[in-house]
Parts: structure tokens; C-alpha cells; sequence
């Protein structure tokens, strides 16, 4: 919703001021030249983009319109589910955990928090982080290293849209000046008509070189900065899961390994140390596995 009231804004304030100078705004609409541009930065991100890449590319525009999914509700979700796992796991040994990482979905404590639930990346995360501890494949000083690679990982994999939307949006004034010389060619070739028409003809080109600045610097550049925001967020929020696992495998009590993740987070999504201990003690915990 931020992103199209953004986009009306800019919309608007460019429109508004080439109207009010006197421009006509239908000197502003030719489809050809939509079709030139659109079609040929279109053309790019397929050429640049593998295709799992190109898939993630529409998935993340998508999620940066519907807007960051991590507010204090999520991580509050999270800590609770988070504080229920480890104190089952420090009261009836790790391998009480066994059911609920294998199979969250039908887990007694994450049904109870559906928002991390929902969140099938995290859950996964947060099981493959705590399944070699369960097994005794790794010793717990040995997971530090085995969440951190898979983080560098996912890290590599979500920044790669951003780049590739980046560099599509960069390419846009070009294709803008391609659209442009197409339409003065268009031009000379009736370079005999009525001086009306070849106007006509000289601002539909002109019009090219404006639609791909305006489009990079306009929509696209900025969509792409608030993709690279949107994932940070899912970052940080993955980066608070490893926080808490690897404190408490490493012996932390439950609730420090969730004050040690909490300290991570960002000042708007931080809840206090008083209220985050208060609603972490309020909580009824599972007893068995």
C-alpha cells in the first residue's frame, strides 16, 4: 500500500507540473513507446536472470507491495514459540524436541503461534538448525558455524533480485534512447510532411527518452531499495532465530538465549527487557514432547 501511494505521488507531482506548465497529457501516451520499453527491459531480466532467479525477482516485487511482514507481533510470536521449545528441550532433555522438528506442522507449540508457523523458511531454518543437536551428529560449540553458512546462503539468494532489478532499472534510460531514435527515424522519413505532424512525430520520440528515466528513477530504483529493505528485515528476523538456538545449545538458559536475540533486533522492534521476561513467564508451556 506504501509503495502505490509512493507511486501515485510521483505520478502525480511529475503529471501535475507538465500540465500545469500547459503540456497536454495525452502528447504523453503512446503505446508504442510502452511496448518498446516494456518489452525490452522485460527482454533483459530474462537474458540476466537464471530462471530461479527470475521467479524470486516477481515474488519479491510482489511481497514488497503487500510490505514488510516482521512487526513487534511477529517477533513476540517468535519468542514465545522459541521460549516453549527450549524450555521443553532444558526440562525433559533435547530429545523431547524430536517431534516437534520433525514435524512442526503438527507441533502442540508452533500450532499455538501461527504467524511463525506461516513462516515455512523460518520453521525450516529453525529445525535444520536444532536437528543435528537432537541427533548428536555435532557438538553444540560446532553450530555456530554450521547456522552461520547456511545464513551467508540465504544471503547470496534473496540479495540476488535486488541486483538483478537493479541493474534492469539501470538499463531503462537506454532503452528509453532506443525508443527515441526508433521515432526520429519514424520522423525522417516523412520529413516532407506537414510541419504538424512531424512535431507530432518529434515529441512521441522524446517521449521515449522521458518514459526510461522516469521509469528507472521513478518506480524501479526505488522498488528495488525497498526489496533490499523488505530483506533485511527477513534477515534479521533469521538471524534472531540462529542468535537464540546457538545460545541455548551452547548452555544458555532459556530465557537468556531469548535476551541474547532479542539485542539483536532493531530499536523499533525491540521490545523491553521487563516486558519481554513478564510475557515469557506468563506463557503456559508444553510439558511433554
Amino acid at each position: 500500500m506504501i509503495i502505490i501511494l509512493g507511486a501515485i505521488i510521483v505520478l502525480a507531482s511529475v503529471v501535475g507540473g507538465f500540465t500545469m506548465a500547459g503540456g497536454n497529457i495525452l502528447t504523453l501516451i503512446h503505446i508504442s513507446e510502452f511496448v518498446i520499453i516494456g518489452g525490452a527491459a522485460l527482454g533483459a531480466l530474462i537474458i540476466m536472470s537464471p530462471k530461479a532467479v527470475l521467479i524470486n525477482v516477481f515474488k519479491r516485487v510482489a511481497a514488497a507491495f503487500k510490505g514488510t511482514p516482521f512487526n513487534q507481533n511477529t517477533y513476540e510470536e517468535l519468542f514465545k514459540a522459541l521460549y516453549e521449545l527450549f524450555l521443553l528441550g532444558r526440562r525433559n532433555g533435547m530429545i523431547a524436541l524430536e517431534d516437534h522438528i520433525t514435524e512442526p506442522e503438527k507441533s502442540s507449540i508452533f500450532s499455538k503461534y501461527p504467524s511463525f508457523l506461516k513462516n515455512k523458511q523460518a520453521v525450516a531454518f529453525l529445525c535444520n538448525g536444532l536437528m543435528p543437536i537432537v541427533d548428536g551428529r555435532i557438538k553444540p560449540d560446532q553450530l555456530k558455524m554450521l547456522m552461520e553458512t547456511e545464513l551467508d546462503s540465504m544471503e547470496d539468494e534473496i540479495h540476488a533480485p535486488v541486483n538483478v532489478l537493479t541493474k534492469a532499472a539501470d538499463a531503462m534510460p537506454g532503452f528509453g534512447i532506443v525508443a527515441a531514435v526508433l521515432g526520429i527515424v519514424i520522423t525522417m522519413g516523412s520529413i516532407a510532411g506537414p510541419i504538424e505532424h512531424i512535431g507530432e512525430q518529434v515529441a512521441a520520440a522524446l517521449v521515449g527518452t522521458f518514459l526510461g528515466i522516469f521509469i528507472a528513477y521513478g518506480f524501479m530504483n526505488p522498488l528495488a531499495v525497498n526489496v533490499e529493505f523488505i530483506n533485511t528485515a527477513e534477515m534479521d528476523y533469521t538471524r534472531c532465530i540462529a542468535s537464540a538456538v546457538i545460545g541455548f545449545a551452547n548452555g544458555m538458559a532459556p530465557i537468556m538465549a531469548i535476551e541474547v536475540a532479542r539485542r539483536g533486533l532493531p530499536n523499533d522492534l525491540k521490545p523491553e527487557a521487563d516486558e519481554l521476561e513478564s510475557m515469557l513467564k506468563a506463557i503456559k508451556p508444553v510439558n511433554k514432547g
